[in-house]
């Protein structure tokens, strides 16, 4: 039986994915030092886009210099990125996939090593509330606006490179997450009486660089965090007054960033999942994407059947098992992968960095244990 995940949903700017399962956006740690897109990370694309999944949304893609959050990321702040951006959306597209582009800025979440000694900004200087977090320098004004044609400036980048979208990551603590957050954004200006600003204006110059450059089906998402956890915070009541005013700014979809597809509220003690009250804010003016732990068909038919998103994102499992999706449509979930066999890399098409985080960073991915010889 086909079900909702399976068929087709047209976008409200009219373009049409295949299927409601998106590949979700994860770091690969594997891109060459300039911020090109590496051959091992073109393969791990292009054998994921081939699988049948409805869009590859990739890595977040820096639109600064010093918007880089990782050594070996993804690069879209330079016209020099173009080539590489352009066999990366050919990876994808040329294996049946709508390929979107997430842009980023890392702020305060970056660091001087990945900087090559410079110092990480943000919307105030306040550090990240870790162990060895960096103190970042303040953005000036003139920079808060540089920072926001930026992002307009990689999504023309996108364009031309032949990406069908961009996704704006403002989720997970990245920059546009911190001018939204009362605990990094303590400033005095406008972009700090109104926290909501930034995010709004990033969003308004992607359009306007779409509506000059880009087709009318480019399709531009936005991804977003419900709730912050550090204190002071942002709560999921001011993330809903958010995402409300941005459901009125004709996006194309709108991604929360779960660990748990129901997971629910730091604060909500009546059991009401955190997707169920943003999908009622949004009440069907543009599509939600949910994610979380969505493994098999009967998670994605549950969370289907919930009726709280339009579109489903998938990490770890697509990461796992590249032909997760066929084997789940042709009624072969038996043959699934379901942890990583350290042996078997090639085999994945995964890229070696990303392989070494994989097999060493323990909880994130299942890693098959060898067995003990007696």
């Amino acid at each position: 039986m086909t079900t909702n995940w399976q068929q087709p949903l047209t976008l409200p700017n009219g373009a049409t994915l295949k299927n409601r399962i998106m590949m979700a956006p994860m770091t690969t740690y594997s891109s060459e030092t300039n911020g090109d897109v590496s051959d091992q990370e073109l393969a791990y694309y292009a054998r994921r886009a081939k699988s049948g999944i409805g869009a590859v949304i990739t890595a977040c893609a820096y639109v600064q210099p010093q918007g880089a959050g990782f050594i070996y990321s993804i690069g879209a702040e330079s016209d020099d990125r173009l080539p590489s951006l352009k066999r990366l959306a050919s990876a994808i597209k040329d294996n049946g996939s709508t390929a979107i582009l997430q842009i980023f800025h890392a702020g305060r979440q970056s660091n001087s090593k990945v900087l090559n000694g410079g110092t990480p900004v943000s919307a105030s200087a306040v550090a990240y509330p870790r162990d060895g977090a960096e103190t970042p320098r303040e953005l000036t004004a003139d920079e808060v606006e540089e920072t926001i044609r930026a992002f307009g400036k990689a999504t023309r980048r996108a364009i031309e490179a032949g990406f069908d979208g961009v996704e704006i990551h403002g989720a997970n603590t990245y920059l546009i997450h911190q001018f939204f957050s009362p605990h990094s954004n303590r400033r005095n200006d406008k972009w700090g009486e109104d926290r909501s600003a930034f995010p709004l204006a990033v969003v308004a110059e992607v359009k306007r660089v779409a509506k000059e450059f880009a087709p009318s089906n480019f399709i531009i998402g936005y991804r977003f965090s419900p709730e912050e956890n550090t204190d002071p915070g942002f709560t999921i009541e001011e993330k809903l007054s958010l995402i409300d005013k941005l459901a009125d700014q004709n996006l194309d979809y709108l991604h929360i960033s779960l660990g748990e597809f129901f997971d629910q509220s730091y604060t909500d003690e009546t059991g009401t999942p955190r997707i169920a009250r943003f999908a009622e804010v949004i009440d069907g003016r543009t599509p939600l994407v949910g994610v979380g732990s969505l493994n098999t068909n009967s998670d994605i038919d549950r969370a289907a059947a919930s009726g709280y998103a339009d579109l489903f994102a998938i990490g770890r499992p697509i990461v796992t098992d590249p032909e997760w999706y066929p084997k789940l449509v042709e009624g072969k979930e038996d043959l699934l992968l379901t942890e990583i066999d350290p042996t078997n890399q090639d085999a994945l098409d995964i890229p070696d960095a990303l392989w070494e985080k994989i097999l060493n960073v323990t909880g994130w991915f299942p890693v098959k244990q060898p067995t003990e010889k007696h």
